[in-house]
């Protein structure tokens, strides 16, 4: 991790990087021809985005474990390799496709996965929205029915993530905050915007959505010894 330590969001609880151009324009185009040369059975449509699961689908009693296309394989490797899950080795990747106007509601990525996330940005930039946990129980209904209201006194902050752009979430932020993405077709870069440093807009810019490919690659350590499939 010590090559990402320039790009550390000081303004964030622990620990979040923000990583500008981590990939080529060419990787970019390369991974969306991919994405979008998978067959439509591999599409998941949900009500607000649909996805793609690579090396598996998560479970709580094991993930029965798919080798990962080469195409993933290699970024994965190169996140593996800068040591970003310590000693473990990405075996799963997550495809979102988000259209203009399209989110998700605030969330946390849960025990499944070892406590950390990588996640690479193709396509249209993206507002990422950081929130506190409930405090307590009896606020739990708010949290089921995504109260927007309640959303708002939790707000934190928020990143801008950039086309071709790695995002690296880790410790406290993990654990113990949501993140989600608001649904609307702009965005305003205002001083909410704590990674702003590291990006090519501005304050005050208005930017358009456009449509947005994330990869989110990240280990599940539990897999049963059973596997699917080979690479191609």
């Amino acid at each position: 991790m010590e090559k990402f330590q320039e790009y550390l969001i000081q303004e964030l609880p622990p620990t979040a990087y923000y990583v500008p151009d981590f990939i080529s324009s060419e990787q970019a185009q390369y991974l969306m021809q991919k994405i979008y040369d998978a067959p439509k059975p591999k599409w998941t449509k949900l009500s607000h985005r649909r996805l793609q699961n690579w090396g598996g689908i998560p479970h709580p009693k094991g993930m029965i474990q798919e080798a990962l296309p080469n195409w993933l394989e290699a970024p994965a490797q190169k996140l593996s390799e800068h040591g970003i899950f310590g000693s473990k080795i990405p075996n799963h990747v997550l495809v979102n496709e988000y259209q203009p106007g399209e989110g998700i509601m605030p969330h946390e990525d849960g025990p499944l996965f070892y406590p950390t996330i990588a996640t690479i940005n193709l396509g249209s930039h993206i507002f990422l929205d950081f929130y506190h946990h409930l405090e307590n129980s009896n606020d739990s209904k708010d949290n089921e029915d995504g109260d927007a209201t309640n959303f708002k006194k939790r707000y934190l902050a928020s990143l801008l993530l950039e086309p071709r752009s790695l995002l690296i979430l880790k410790n406290d932020l993990y654990t113990n905050y949501l993140h989600g993405i608001q649904e609307r077709t702009t965005d305003v870069v205002d001083e909410k915007v704590v990674n702003i440093k590291f990006c090519q807009s501005k304050l005050g810019d208005v930017l358009t959505r456009k449509t947005r490919i994330s990869l989110t690659i990240r280990h599940v350590p539990k897999v049963l010894k059973v596997q699917l499939f080979k690479k191609k």
